[in-house]
């Protein structure tokens, strides 16, 4: 993982939170766990204990990838730049569905922040590599696991 991966601004801060909230709040309920679980005697036949540590296991390792990511990430930040209507990494865009005639909104974003219950689309996913440098009219005929596509760009936004 040595190149830089793009991430919008919001994507780095949820991280940043996220990490502040292992390191503050997880690890030391964790390590007050793993110690009342001690003091119960036999650590064998503990099930506490054995609980906690797989939750420290499992916060550690979170904390080693955020901060892997957050030092390889290359953050964007949409709203200080005009691509005058390009579709480019981060911004929002409009599309109009040709095929179920449905305005669709994705926001074009980073694999980890991807979520396309709330509009989030991946950069690597088909739709936005079809989409990428694109302008708003342009129609875009994407190959999806569905078969083909066609999308409208009605609109670019950079919030």
């Amino acid at each position: 993982m040595s190149t830089k991966v793009p991430i919008t601004a919001r994507g780095a801060e949820q991280l940043r939170e996220e990490l502040v909230r292992l390191k503050t709040v997880d690890r030391p309920r964790i390590i007050a766990a793993i110690a009342e679980a001690r003091a119960h005697g036999d650590l064998k036949e503990n099930a506490e204990y054995h609980a906690a540590r797989e939750q420290q296991s499992f916060a550690e390792g979170r904390i080693k990838e955020i901060e892997g990511k957050l030092s390889h990430a290359h953050i964007v930040d949409i709203t200080t730049m005009d691509a005058n209507g390009k579709v480019i990494f981060g911004c929002t865009v409009e599309l109009f569905d040709e095929d179920s005639e449905e305005s669709i909104v994705y926001q074009i974003v980073g694999e980890d922040e991807a979520d396309i219950k709330c509009g989030r689309l991946s950069i690597n996913s088909p739709i936005a590599r079809a989409l990428i440098a694109k302008m708003e009219g342009d129609v875009v005929a994407v190959i999806v696991p569905g078969g083909e596509r066609s999308f409208e760009i009605v609109e670019v936004r950079y919030i």
